[in-house]
């Protein structure tokens, strides 16, 4: 079955997906936003083991949304946000329908608040 629409690989956007899924995850790539950090930086303050955090490390390099490079003893670990970037602007493509949703709970919204002038017909 041919898959209509797809620009990117379908892949490497569910594998972002999956990444940034879980909240410790996303506090990491926030973390990591300020800058290069070794594991137990990064896990300082978490409230889990270092293999947990080399577990979710490993997770967000193989989405392709850290780098980890070997500096002698440390791997230190820092953001590659092009994949990032790609799952945002697949998320960009709905920004119309959104917008359009938006409009139409706005307009829902306004019809449904009591005018002025029924309000002192009321009086």
């Amino acid at each position: 079955m041919e898959q209509i629409g797809y620009t990117r690989s379908p892949s490497d956007l569910d594998a972002v997906f999956a990444a940034l899924a879980d909240p410790t995850r996303r506090a990491i790539l926030s973390r990591l936003a300020d800058g290069e950090l070794c594991v137990n930086e990064i896990a300082a303050p978490f409230e889990m083991s270092q293999p947990a955090v080399s577990r979710h490390l490993k997770v967000l390099q193989q989405a392709g949304l850290i780098v980890r490079d070997k500096d002698q003893q440390r791997r230190p670990a820092r953001l590659h946000a092009e994949n990032m970037a790609m799952a945002a602007d697949w998320l960009e493509e709905f920004r119309v329908f959104w917008g359009t949703s938006f409009d139409q709970l706005d307009d829902v919204l306004l019809s449904m608040k009591p005018s002025k002038d029924k309000e002192s017909n009321n009086e």
